[in-house]
């Protein structure tokens, strides 16, 4: 654990899950930059010291989290509270996995994994973090789902399935916690250039979904517009949070033609080898 003693000195904070790489890291170094104290969780240690660096350890705080172990969470949770004084303004529920292949060819092992991570770990971070977020002002809960969680994806089956799940949590807590005065919303980003792009069948699979992309000429929008649009998350008025043009007309058409939505997915469709 690396900046336990950094104070957030009555400063805005947001603990940012998946915080070493993509989408958490260039999230971090966006709110840093507004003045906000940033709380760095990853299972990648290496590369939260190297965001810790660019930000400055006064305004952060950095531990080793799995996302799937309540005990890390507990830890995590002592930590950032001890660093902010027992608040937290926002809690970024970014850590997140996929698999891409056809269904059976994915290990059902990898399968779980993604469910884990995409669905219990955002499930153990709203339990960890609540008694925080009720004891800070306007807090919020901002959990990342996908353009994959409102258009099932062929070849993403599963990770498809657990960004519906985030989204439909997402849906369902923002109005339970409405007496709470705590906002939940989530981010729905297109496909955004981080490593997530690199999935393959199985860890080590040569075979990459940024190839089939590149091959295909698929629209990858940059890591500095996600870190934007959390920031509009963190205080719009909406619920979910679009990032990329691709992305909204992919809520666009599913809300009024879903029918032709469905038929297309199915004529793209790449044939079996």
């Amino acid at each position: 654990m690396s900046g336990a003693n950094a104070a957030a000195g009555g400063r805005k904070s947001i603990f940012i899950t998946g915080a070493a790489s993509g989408i958490g890291a260039e999230t971090a170094r966006y709110f840093a930059k507004k003045g906000w104290f940033c709380g760095l969780y990853d299972i990648n240690e290496m590369g939260l010291k190297s965001v810790a660096a660019e930000i400055g350890a006064a305004n952060c705080h950095t531990a080793r989290l799995d996302v799937t172990t309540r005990a890390d969470w507990a830890a995590a949770m002592e930590g950032f509270s001890a660093a902010t004084g027992g608040k937290m303004d926002i809690l970024f529920n970014n850590a997140g996995i996929g698999r891409h292949g056809w269904f059976e060819e994915v290990p059902p092992e990898d399968s779980d994994l993604v469910i884990d991570i995409n669905v219990k770990g955002v499930i153990n971070g709203v339990y960890a973090a609540l008694p925080l977020l009720k004891a800070t002002k306007d807090a919020r809960i901002i959990n990342t789902a996908s353009t994959a969680g409102i258009v099932g994806a062929p070849q993403l089956a599963v990770y498809s399935a657990s960004k519906w799940a985030v989204r439909g949590l997402t849906e369902a807590l923002d109005a339970e916690f409405r007496d709470l005065g705590i906002r939940v919303v989530s981010l729905m980003p297109w496909f955004v250039d981080t490593p997530i792009l690199d999935m393959g069948k199985s860890d080590g699979a040569n075979e990459k979904m940024s190839d089939q992309m590149k091959a295909s000429g698929a629209t990858i929008y940059p890591v500095s517009m996600a870190a934007e649009r959390v920031w509009d998350a963190a205080h719009g008025a909406d619920i979910h949070y679009m990032v990329g043009g691709e992305a909204e007309r992919a809520r666009f058409m599913t809300r009024w033609l879903p029918g032709l939505v469905r038929k297309q997915i199915k004529t793209r469709v790449p044939p079996r080898s």
